[in-house]
């Protein structure tokens, strides 16, 4: 498995832009990030290009993240958003070289039935992945947890699942440990199931969510499930560091693995 350094959570201490040169440093080779709002996406790729980086996935827009919202494509009166954005990342995804994206679904609406919100999710989801396909890319839709997500649509890793299944053409799951820890642990049981249905992994310890070996998730175990199963994609670091920098909470992993593929024994957790 490789890692991917997530810089929309990571490297915080500097600004977007200066992230990227910041996680080559570090040693990564691959990147990935929340969609860029507000930042010139010119700039974008060329702070990406100038720290000579991969990108293993990067977001749809799914609004004013920091604001708390949690995607479009279930809200009726966001969907022109979301639909003008696809082109547009699809565009930076093919100038990149990305080829694995992540749709987040949305808030429950009030005054709106659910089964409603989700036929609009996968028609919108349908619309992404159908564009994506043209551009060689996969589209990923994620399940994250209530407790700092809000009503989020899909909380738990079996919704995700039946929802994928249900939108042509196909779209994969980003799966993500510290949600599923959160919402319904059981983690590698669950991974033993749902394995063909992964496209890309992140990993934060619980329930803080801190750099794996600072909560109760027995990584050591968990990733090498995971390498067992045959997973030879990238494992997205989105964690909040909890030393004083970054760089400081990459102790687990080992600079000259950050941008290799490795063995789940080379690490020290």
């Amino acid at each position: 498995m490789r890692f991917s350094a997530n810089v929309s959570i990571l490297f915080k201490e500097a600004p977007f832009l200066e992230r990227f040169g910041l996680a080559a440093e570090a040693g990564f080779s691959a990147v990935e990030f929340w969609w860029p709002s507000g930042e010139d996406l010119g700039e974008v790729e060329a702070a990406i290009r100038g720290a000579g980086l991969s990108v293993a996935l990067f977001n749809f827009d799914a609004g004013d993240m920091p604001g708390g919202e949690r995607g479009l494509v279930s809200d009726p009166g966001r969907v022109d958003q979301f639909r003008e954005n696809v082109p547009v990342a699809l565009d930076l995804a093919r100038r990149l070289d990305c080829r694995r994206m992540n749709v987040l679904v949305g808030h429950e609406k009030d005054g709106m039935d659910r089964e409603e919100q989700l036929a609009l999710a996968r028609e919108n989801v349908a619309f992404a992945a159908e564009k994506a396909r043209e551009a060689d890319v996969t589209v990923m839709v994620e399940a994250v947890n209530t407790f700092e997500n809000g009503p989020y649509l899909l909380y738990t890793t079996g919704q995700a699942v039946e929802f994928v299944k249900s939108v042509r053409p196909a779209v994969k799951i980003q799966h993500d440990f510290y949600h599923m820890q959160r919402m319904e642990g059981n983690l590698v049981a669950t991974l033993r199931d749902i394995i063909g249905y992964i496209g890309h992994v992140q990993v934060a310890d619980s329930p803080g969510r801190g750099e794996p070996g600072t909560g109760e998730i027995h990584y050591p175990y968990v990733l090498a499930e995971l390498e067992n199963l045959g997973y030879d994609g990238y494992v997205g670091l989105e964690y909040n560091p909890t030393t004083g920098t970054t760089e400081e909470s990459f102790g687990w992993l080992p600079e000259e693995l950050r941008g290799a593929n490795v063995q789940v024994s080379d690490l020290k957790l």
